[in-house]
């Protein structure tokens, strides 16, 4: 039964890589960590349930999807690391 889902394999990982960047961000943005928390469940419930109901459909995509997904979560790294390194450097005066 697993085996169908193997080709989604990348995007579960990448899904929890997203979703630490995600609250990197957050921190560094000062966001308060109750509603990040709070966000961020209601955003893993809503992928549980879109993945569950449209599965079927996206078996065929898989490939593309990963390679988007991977892309997103590729950016969404370097702006966090990006705006991580402005915030240090804005803290220590300009270093």
């Amino acid at each position: 039964m697993l085996e169908q889902y193997m080709p989604f394999i990348g995007l579960i990982i990448f899904g929890n890589i997203e979703n630490l960047i995600l609250a990197s961000q957050g921190v560094v943005e000062g966001v308060n960590p109750k509603t990040l928390g709070i966000l961020s469940i209601f955003a893993v419930i809503f992928w549980l349930f879109l993945g569950t109901v449209a599965t079927d459909f996206a078996m065929q995509y898989a490939n593309i999807i990963t390679f988007i997904g991977g892309l997103a979560i590729f950016i969404l790294g370097v702006k966090a690391v990006w705006d991580a390194v402005k915030n240090i450097r804005a803290q220590k005066g300009g270093a």
